[in-house]
């Protein structure tokens, strides 16, 4: 089961063909998707987390907290809509492609994909242009 839920103003357009992209994503990769929750959120809500889940007192965009046993996925995904505009604006690209860029890097946390190294986010852009082109 994949929700959407916003502690935000922002409401997700097309939830069901973005739970069917993710769901395509999950299962390429051989994997279920078993409950995953998508909280979309300000600045401030994300950095408080950021702080005291993780220890780091910077913005981010997103922060995945994993919840999976073995290949049922499960977990919490917050994305700062704040930082998705600012990350677009940055980037020039419209604001649904730094979203969905986003969700599924997320969603590829789930699926065991690390961007702490230069290989592994070499690896995490690469999954994420694929995952990209299958969008509908």
């Amino acid at each position: 089961m994949i929700l959407f839920h916003s502690e935000t103003n922002f409401q997700l357009k097309q939830k069901a063909a973005t739970k069917k992209w993710i769901i395509k994503t999950i299962v390429k990769e051989g994997k279920t998707a078993k409950d995953i929750n998508f909280i979309f959120c300000d600045d401030t809500f994300l950095h408080e987390k950021n702080k005291t889940y993780l220890g780091h007192d910077t913005l981010t965009d997103i922060i995945t907290f994993d919840y999976s046993d073995q290949d049922l996925l499960s977990g919490d995904i917050f994305i700062s809509i704040n930082r998705v505009r600012e990350n677009a604006s940055i980037h020039s690209t419209p604001f649904e492609n730094e979203l969905s860029r986003v969700i599924i890097h997320g969603v590829l946390h789930l699926l065991g994909y690390n961007d702490k190294s230069k290989k592994e986010k070499g690896i995490m852009r690469e999954k994420e242009d694929f995952y990209l082109s299958l969008q509908t």
